[in-house]
Formats: C-alpha cells, sequence, structure tokens
C-alpha cells in the first residue's frame, strides 16, 4: 500500500534529518542526490524542517553561485542540551552535550566511601546542575546514566545491590524525580560496547563481546546489532564465572573466587607485584591499567632482564584473560572479543595480540581480539549517544502534516 502524502513527507523529513546529523551540513542539492528525491520535493522539505525550528542555514558552498542551492542547511544544535554520567563506586563524571553530541561542559567528583547516601546523591545532583548551567541556557532534553550492577529489562530500574554504594540507585531515583528531562540508565559495561561499537574498536560489528577490564570485570554481549540483557538484566556478570587459578568458587553475593579474582585490578595489581612492577595510577584510575601501560612500555624499551619480566607479566595476564574469554567464545561464538575499559585501552595491542594467540589454543572457534580504543571514557560516550538517540527519537519524530 503506497503512504499517503502526509506520511511520505514525514518520511522524508527524517531521511533528510539524519542525513544531517551523520554528514553535516548539506546544500538542497547533495539532500537531492543522498536522497533520491526531486528538486521541489526537497524544497518543500527544507522549508518545513526550517519552520519547525530543526534546520537552519550556516552557510553556504565556496562555489561562486547565487541562490538558495548555495545555502548550506545544518541541525540546530542547540534546539536541546544532553547531559551523560558515569557513575562509579567512589566518583560520578558528566558531560553535557549539544544535539550533535558536541561536548559544551564536562567535571569530575570524587565521592568517598564514608559519604552519606544522601549527601553524596545531592553532591552529584548539584554537579549535574552546575555543568549544565555552564554549557547554557538550554534545558536538558535527556540525561544518559551509566552506572555498574543490573539494570531491570522491564522497568529500566537500577537494581538494588548489596555490593554497590545505596547512593546510586537513589541518585538514579532523585533525578527522574527532579528532572523535567528523559532519564535514562544502563549498565555501565554495554554502553561501553555500544561506544565502541559506533565509534571504536567493534565499529560495524553487529555480532562480538566487549570485556570491561577497570576496577572489577564485567561483560557486554552485542548478537546481532542488539545488546542482550539476559532475562534479569545480568548478562556478562562475568565477574562470577568460576575459573581454574583461584582458592574459591564465587558465591550468590560476592564474586571473589570467580573471574573477578584473577582479572580484576586487585587480583591484576598482585600478578604485577610478582613480577616487580610497580605504578601510580592517576586520579580516579584503577592501578591495574598503570601497571598495564607500565609493562607494556618496559617489554618494548627497557633493558633486558625489565623488558623480560614485563613480556612474562603480559603473558601471564594474558592467560587469565584468555580462561574468561574462551568461556564467552564456546558459548556465544561471537567472532570478535573487545578488551575495554582502562586496563583493556593500556594493553592495547601488545596484550590483545597475546590474549588472541592464547585463545586460539583453548577454542577452535576463530575469535579475533582487539583493545579498546575509548579506555574509561567509553561509558561516558555511550551514555551520551543514548541520550542523543532518546532526544533524537522525539525531536525528530514525524510531525502531524495537514494533507
Amino acid at each position: 500500500m503506497a503512504a499517503s502524502p502526509s506520511t511520505a513527507r514525514a518520511i522524508n523529513d527524517r531521511l533528510a534529518l539524519r542525513l544531517l546529523q551523520q554528514e553535516g551540513p548539506l546544500t538542497a542539492g547533495q539532500l537531492k542526490t543522498l536522497t533520491g528525491l526531486s528538486r521541489p520535493t526537497v524544497a518543500d522539505l527544507v522549508e518545513r524542517l526550517q519552520e519547525s525550528g530543526l534546520v537552519r542555514v550556516v552557510g553556504e558552498t565556496g562555489d561562486r553561485r547565487r541562490g538558495p542551492n548555495a545555502r548550506l542547511y545544518g541541525i540546530v544544535a542547540d534546539r536541546a542540551h544532553l547531559a551523560a554520567l558515569d557513575v562509579r563506586t567512589h566518583s560520578v563524571s558528566v558531560v553535557v552535550a549539544d544535539l550533535l553530541g558536541e561536548t559544551l561542559a564536562e567535571a569530575v567528583l570524587p565521592i568517598g566511601s564514608d559519604t552519606a547516601t544522601e549527601a553524596a546523591v545531592e553532591r552529584a545532583v548539584a554537579l549535574l546542575e552546575r555543568t549544565a548551567g555552564k554549557a547554557g541556557s538550554v534545558p536538558l532534553h535527556s540525561v544518559g546514566i551509566g552506572a555498574p550492577g543490573l539494570v531491570d529489562p522491564v522497568t529500566g530500574e537500577l537494581r538494588d545491590s548489596s555490593g554497590l554504594p545505596a547512593w546510586h540507585r537513589r541518585l538514579v531515583a532523585v533525578l527522574q524525580e527532579r528532572l523535567p528531562a528523559t532519564v535514562l540508565v544502563e549498565n555501565e559495561t554495554n554502553l561501553a560496547a555500544l561506544a565502541e561499537q559506533r565509534l571504536g574498536a567493534a565499529r560495524g560489528q553487529d555480532t562480538f563481546v566487549l570485556l570491561w577490564l577497570g576496577h572489577g570485570v564485567g561483560a557486554a554481549v552485542m548478537l546481532d546489532g542488539r545488546l542482550r540483557r539476559g532475562a534479569s538484566g545480568g548478562a556478562g556478570e562475568i565477574g562470577f564465572l568460576p575459573v581454574p587459578g583461584t582458592s574459591r568458587l564465587p558465591s550468590a553475593i560476592a564474586c571473589d573466587g570467580g573471574f573477578h579474582t584473577l582479572a580484576g585490578s586487585a587480583g591484576v595489581a598482585e600478578l604485577a607485584g610478582r613480577y616487580g612492577i610497580t605504578a601510580v595510577p592517576a586520579p580516579q584510575e584503577p592501578p591495574s591499567a598503570a601497571l598495564v601501560r607500565t609493562a607494556v612500555r618496559a617489554a618494548g624499551d627497557a633493558p633486558g632482564e625489565q623488558a623480560r619480566s614485563a613480556a612474562a607479566f603480559l603473558d601471564d595476564l594474558a592467560e587469565r584473560l584468555a580462561l574468561g574469554a574462551a568461556a564467552v567464545s564456546a558459548v556465544l561464538d561471537p567472532g570478535r572479543i573487545v578488551l575495554a575499559g582502562e586496563a583493556g585501552h593500556a594493553g592495547g595491542e601488545a596484550l590483545a595480540a597475546r590474549v588472541e594467540e592464547r585463545l586460539a589454543a583453548m577454542t577452535p572457534l576463530r575469535t579475533e581480539v582487539r583493545a579498546g580504543a575509548l579506555g574509561g571514557a567509553g561509558v561516558l560516550r555511550g551514555a551520551l549517544l543514548t541520550a542523543r538517540d532518546a532526544a533524537q527519537d522525539e525531536l525528530f519524530a514525524p510531525q502531524p502534516v495537514n494533507g
């Protein structure tokens, strides 16, 4: 059945907006070429989008032609502001951006473990308000939040967990109560996977698994272009995976003894100590990231014995990571595993290549291993992408058209 004229116009408008988002400012002629629409149809949709406040003239092409064909049209990026929060155990990071994702303001706030729940929440809310104020007077349209723990796949709420600070869950509830903006919460590792797929080491991959290597460990599962969260939101809780090389099994309330013991920051630091590797982490950085980064440098540049110790540490770490990767490959056959988070990024291709080599010896399933491109910033980037998608889905939605 052919679309009605009003439906066709709405579809064309949305197509043009997506092209302007992806390609940047375009002329009417370029829109005609990219959409395949007729010149009069493009002229009509440009006029409609300007009248709706979504598109404006942002310049002219470099040629000397005069008239409307030389005008460059772009999305009105300040039509709405977006915010992203990365909520960690001892800190919260905030970035505020425009509708196209351009960063306008950002900030980080440490929150000590002895801070009371309500005080921590108020500090985090105040940080968001200050950062949004620095970005300008445009109200927030959507807020994306990345947090550790389980997000209920039915309600979209962060589930209560005895292993995480109480202020995490309370912060999400307070922001949903106080802000007129749409507030979306997602597991931090899932957001990192979204960011790596759009911007980083998994670009163009519909199926892959991301291993998050930071203070703790986690995994995100992307199958056929969709994040898989599991029946309770717990898909990817790989820290609880029982593995050889630990003194006990994990339990229902603690991942000590699971893969977390081998690949979490404390376990990596203990392993580095056996090889005499030391490093001072940056503020809010997992110690494992600094240790892995130091080892990668030493393995390539240090004198003989120091280089051998660094290489041996990386080899042992790769053996540990390959255990978790092998379990993932055996069950999901993802084809690609991304070592993300601060430690995965610090290890780079030197660590990824070692893990891939050891993984190939454990499984007949061909699995590439790549270093994450975004490091710890992946959570914020993913949260911002989620907020941007939500805003654009609403603002770019087909508008009722008479006729």
